[in-house]
């Protein structure tokens, strides 16, 4: 956790036409584990393969197929757990979850129902405000994920697409913890970051790879604090699940609309009934998509073609000791070692690539600054041209130059605006430009003191008006500044104007 004490956001209030009303949210994460193999074959995981061209024996379920573990997949979750600093368990079990869909070939989805591999842990959720929520995760177990069913490409026939079936997924189950629409999305943002820095899924939400299950329920204020002190789910509202979420801001419009809909069944004095609902973003609204497990619409039962899973606690060990600085942690440090301000840490650890970066720039040098290059300067220069840092022409090295030259007045800040806009746009090295272009700063007090001379006596009215009011020193400034192309170092300027314009 960081080395900051912060408040807990207030509970999102939905005002209803008779009462006031407070969400209570969990999130069942779905995210891919990062594996060139599936969790019990050995076919491709690759995105963007020809339809069924990832499909192995057993994917596709032919007789007197055999599931066989990949190994890589369970270290997958077991460093998620441990980066969640969640408990490890050394002996968990599969179990078949049995329902029909097409893209489901077997008729089951192995999954971990009562033994899971990973246990409690905790994710922080900053807001951005000073405030955080610490969000409790329940659970994480593996599980296969199923094919892809396509409507769209003949108004009479669906087809399937099993290159996603059996592909090894961790199911990450939060606690009610959640209080708004806003902390919602923010606690998924930040779970994928955990998992980008461990290298355990790639979070990107729109192959899939990440998508979230939302349970939404009301209650009236008061009655969430009941639970946290009983952890008897009666005080808090029937829930509902949105299935399939893989955007942020549609996530946080279905929490409200669902929620608002939920409102209104209770106050008009029926009862929310417990299912899996879709959101429709074109409408705005959720639609009812089937029941849940507690409604038996799902079947359970151990997997008899595999054994239990028994880990050893030297492996788990093994694999804590090979975590990265993760991004609490990482935050805390550029706080503590550049002098950063909690909004620039958050930015600068967002992804490990834009850390590596800036410590990379940062390193013997003014930490503020270089995190000023490279948030202003450089982050601004690519989201203009629709680039990530790692797409970036100037190297951390090319922009370390560029404040060794501002440190050491070689040339201003202003000028150094333009040297960088020419690395960015050749490869040039900035030391390389300054030196061929003419830009070294006019650090000589003598050329500096003639200019300033040349245009005092140019301008007696202004000089006069100036000794009155010292604020028109400016103008001058701005005139040596003017004469010598930028290039005059302008502490050295304003020192000499001050003194030659005194009464």
């Amino acid at each position: 956790m960081l080395d900051l004490t912060y408040d807990t956001p207030k509970p999102r209030v939905i005002a209803g036409a008779k009462y006031d009303w407070e969400l209570v949210i969990g999130m069942e994460v779905h995210a891919q584990v990062s594996s060139n193999a599936k969790l019990f074959s050995a076919a491709s995981t690759k995105f963007g393969a020809e339809p069924n061209a990832n499909v192995s024996f057993v994917d596709a379920a032919m007789p007197g197929m055999l599931p066989t573990i990949n190994e890589y997949c369970v270290e997958q979750a077991v460093r998620t757990g441990l980066g969640l600093k969640a408990d490890i368990n050394l002996h968990s079990a599969f179990d078949r979850k049995n329902y029909f869909y097409p893209d489901l070939p077997q008729g089951y989805q192995i999954s971990q129902l009562y033994h899971p591999i990973v246990g409690e842990g905790e994710v922080l959720v900053e807001m951005g405000d000073g405030t955080a929520r610490l969000v409790r995760v329940e659970r994480i177990h593996l599980e296969q994920d199923a094919g892809k069913s396509i409507h769209d490409m003949d108004p009479n026939m669906s087809f399937v697409d099993l290159n996603r079936t059996g592909v090894a997924l961790m199911e990450i189950v939060s606690r009610p913890d959640i209080r708004g629409p806003e902390e919602a999305a923010a606690y998924l943002g930040k779970l994928r970051q955990i998992l980008r820095y461990l290298g355990t899924c790639d979070g990107n939400m729109q192959s899939g790879s990440m998508r979230a299950d939302v349970n939404v329920s009301i209650c009236r204020p008061g009655d969430y604090e009941k639970y946290q002190a009983t952890q008897d789910f009666s005080h808090l509202g029937t829930r509902c699940e949105i299935k399939n979420m893989n955007s942020m801001r549609f996530i946080q419009a279905a929490i409200e609309v669902e929620a608002k809909r939920q409102i209104a069944i209770v106050e008009a004095g029926g009862a929310v009934q417990q299912e899996t609902r879709l959101y429709d973003p074109d409408r705005n609204e959720t639609r009812s998509m089937r029941s849940k497990e507690e409604a038996h619409d799902y079947r359970y039962f151990p997997d008899p073609d595999l054994l239990p899973l028994v880990i050893e606690q030297a492996w788990v060990d093994h694999i804590g000791a090979t975590l990265p600085e993760l991004p609490d942690a990482k935050k805390a440090r550029f706080l503590n070692d550049f002098g950063l301000t909690d909004y620039d840490a958050s930015v600068l650890t967002a992804d490990l690539d834009s850390a590596g970066y800036f410590e990379a720039v940062a390193q013997g040098r003014d930490g503020k600054m270089a995190a000023n290059w490279v948030i202003n300067e450089l982050f601004g220069r690519l989201k203009k041209d629709e680039s990530t840092i790692t797409q970036s022409p100037v190297s951390p090295g090319q922009l370390g130059q560029i404040i060794d030259l501002i440190a050491s007045d070689a040339i201003s800040g202003k000028i150094a605006k333009d040297v960088f806009e020419i690395s960015y746009t050749t490869g040039r090295d900035p030391a390389e430009i300054v030196e061929t272009e003419g830009m070294k700063q006019v650090t000589d007090t003598g050329a500096i003191e003639a200019a300033v001379n040349d245009i005092i006596a140019a301008n007696p009215d202004q000089v006069a008006k100036a000794r009155e009011n010292p604020k028109l020193a400016g103008w001058f400034v701005g005139q040596v500044m003017k004469a010598t192309g930028g290039k005059a170092n302008p502490k050295a300027v304003n020192q000499i104007v001050a003194a030659k314009l005194k009464p």
